[in-house]
């Protein structure tokens, strides 16, 4: 137990911690509970892309049901990525954390951390959220078209165990600022630390590739894109490239 109060709980394997913490769902459990694993030989991340197992780093699903829209559960995102950036921070010194939408943390433009909501069936009114998140401790996979680091490759002595008490906390402290006050101080945060803003990038979404300039983030956390001529789009789901800089 961490000292946010929150169930931790670590497995030596697990096909994926995500898939493990929707299976305790329909078991019963109401979380809050975080499951951690040394191994996932099936991690995923986002559109199914397989995620590469390291060892020691650290991979693990927050288990939380909630009483709200499945809309105002999904900003939750963003506080994860806060929780996510804290930790990396706070495990190094002189440099430089940032987040990237919509689920990333960076150090110096490298990928040190990916971000998975995904929810489960739930009865009435409460959402059944699971959210992933893997962090680069000792060892950085590689990733086409993402340069990715580890902590441990930038000086830094953090271990998982440690890693994953850290992120439950300030994940436990982020959480409870969107329960009190809402999305907009968690939107202001994020976007104090977000890579990219005024800068031009290519958004791929499903069915075309946009090219503008990320100028801001909605109110539900949409990516703002300004478009040639002036036009403003609102991107919801896609991914984000920005050509000529890391990230």
């Amino acid at each position: 137990m961490t000292a946010s109060g929150v169930r931790t709980e670590w497995l030596d394997e697990t096909d994926s911690t995500n898939d493990e913490a929707r299976r305790r769902f329909r078991a019963g459990e109401i979380g809050p509970l975080w499951i951690a694993a040394r191994r996932q030989t099936s991690g995923r991340g986002r559109r199914g892309r397989a995620w590469a197992d390291l060892s020691r780093n650290l991979y693990c699903s927050g288990l939380y049901s909630l009483k709200c829209t499945p809309g105002e559960a999904a900003q939750l995102s963003f506080a994860a990525a806060l929780a996510a950036s804290d930790v990396c921070q706070a495990a190094l010194t002189g440099r430089t954390v940032k987040v990237k939408w919509p689920n990333d943390v960076l150090i110096e433009g490298q990928k040190v951390c990916g971000i998975l909501l995904e929810s489960a069936d739930a009865p009435g009114q409460v959402v059944q959220l699971v959210i992933g998140i893997g962090i680069n401790v000792m060892a950085a996979p590689d990733i086409p078209e993402t340069p990715a680091v580890s902590l441990a490759q930038l000086g830094s002595g953090l271990d998982a165990a440690t890693a994953l008490d850290h992120l439950v906390d300030r994940f436990e402290h982020w959480r409870g600022v969107w329960a009190r006050e809402g999305f907009a101080p968690i939107r202001d945060a994020w976007l104090a630390r977000a890579h990219g803003v005024g800068q031009r990038c290519l958004a791929r979404l499903d069915k075309e590739t946009l090219e503008g300039v990320f100028t801001d983030l909605a109110a539900d956390g949409s990516l703002i894109l300004e478009l040639a001529g002036g036009q403003r789009r609102l991107i919801s789901a896609g991914d984000v490239f920005f050509p000529g800089a890391l990230g």
